[in-house]
């Protein structure tokens, strides 16, 4: 769907050019920012790099073990149908501690054996568990200490001072996960029968 959004957005941008008769500036902001976009991929290379290593340092040195244990007491909370010390509880904490660290690369991989995980416990359905739900809410508004990416995009735009977004970022991310919970939680209560749990 998403796919013939983008086609139809182009197909309007071209005829809107052709009737205009700007379908140079077009032409132009087509190899310009196909230029821009090489070089901004290969500054974020570099610095990705740096910081997924700098991940791999952590979890070799026991960082991400010792943010697992501080997550699990919440993790048991938040997605009380999963067994403990099952495989998904693992892959879950280590997707946070990973977005916690600004790392949403190193992340993602660990969010989808999560789901893997969590459809296995669904009972291989299609639909989609309570936890996943969950997971997925979680996930998206992901609480931010270090926004790596953004750093990255904004030291490859010779930004003055590209760590000033940490502060803002924190304030956002933890309001976006606080209400991604409650609205999760919202909506799992109010679908339950009356009297359930």
């Amino acid at each position: 769907m998403v796919n013939y959004i983008w086609v139809g957005m182009m197909i309007i941008g071209f005829i809107v050019a052709g009737i205009n008769g700007t379908m140079d500036k077009v032409n132009e902001a087509i190899f310009t920012s196909a230029k821009e976009a090489v070089t901004l991929s290969f500054g974020m290379i570099s610095i990705l790099v740096f910081w997924l290593g700098i991940m791999k340092i952590a979890e070799k040195g026991g960082l991400l073990e010792v943010l697992a244990v501080m997550f699990r007491p919440i993790v048991k909370r938040l997605f009380p149908d999963i067994p403990k010390d099952h495989p998904a509880q693992g892959y879950i904490l280590s997707n946070m501690a990973a977005n916690l660290l600004g790392l949403g690369n190193a992340a993602t991989p660990m969010g989808i054996k999560a789901m893997e995980q969590l459809k296995i416990l669904n009972g291989g359905k299609n639909e989609a568990s309570r936890s996943m739900i969950t997971l997925l809410a979680i996930n998206t508004s992901s609480i931010t200490l270090i926004p790596t990416t953004i750093i990255a995009i904004r030291m490859s735009y010779n930004s003055q001072s590209p760590t000033d977004i940490v502060a803002p970022t924190l304030i956002a991310t933890a309001i976006s996960t606080v209400g991604a919970i409650l609205i999760d939680r919202y909506y799992y209560y109010r679908s339950l029968p009356k009297g359930g749990k």
